[in-house]
């Protein structure tokens, strides 16, 4: 899809969504084993702090949220709380943790292990209910660095991406820990 029809600009993957690390994403959000957030949140930290390039610009990095409630863990929260303390010389516009910029309220249906179309409409219903907690003048002309833990149909990220665009972002780019292998 052409940049001007999708919501966002690039995504970047720390890795590949396979073997070792689909399991420990796996433990972390099916599980609660708390302990892979810190890990992930330094990879993400790692990852910002190697690429300069496409960091420069970005004034927000928030997480695509889960809900409030989410069991056993709010797994993209704790990773941005990691990657919150991680990040000790305070180089990266990451929120505090308890003070994210992109919350999520309540429960909508979950992706996994549905069709494209399906993955579409989750989606939609995801991006709908996400609610900005700064200063409207904190969206308006940003780059955010929208950061999840997979990327397979990039459904959830497109409408989050729109979603901050029609609030007044100027760009929108992903990162994410993993991505699944295109398979066309």
């Amino acid at each position: 899809m052409p940049v001007a029809q999708r919501g966002f600009s690039r995504v970047d993957a720390v890795a590949m969504y396979s073997g070792a690390l689909r399991d420990k994403i796996h433990k972390l959000k099916y599980d609660g084993a708390y302990g892979w957030a810190m890990i992930f949140g330094r990879l993400l930290v790692g990852w910002m702090d190697s690429h300069p390039e496409q960091m420069r610009g970005v004034d927000h990095v928030v997480g695509n949220p889960t809900h409030r409630g989410r069991q056993p863990i709010q797994h993209i929260e704790a990773i941005m709380d990691a990657a919150y303390t991680e990040d000790v010389t305070r180089a990266f516009p990451l929120s505090p943790p308890g003070a994210h910029r992109l919350v999520k309220e309540t429960e909508t249906p979950r992706s996994a292990n549905r069709s494209l179309e399906d993955k579409r409409a989750v989606a939609a219903a995801h991006a709908a209910v996400l609610r900005w907690t700064g200063d409207t003048g904190d969206i308006t002309g940003a780059t955010i660095l929208l950061v999840d833990d997979v990327f397979t149909s990039g459904s959830q990220l497109q409408h989050v991406a729109l979603r901050l665009r029609a609030a007044g972002a100027a760009d929108i780019r992903g990162l994410v820990l993993a991505r699944v292998p295109w398979s066309g």
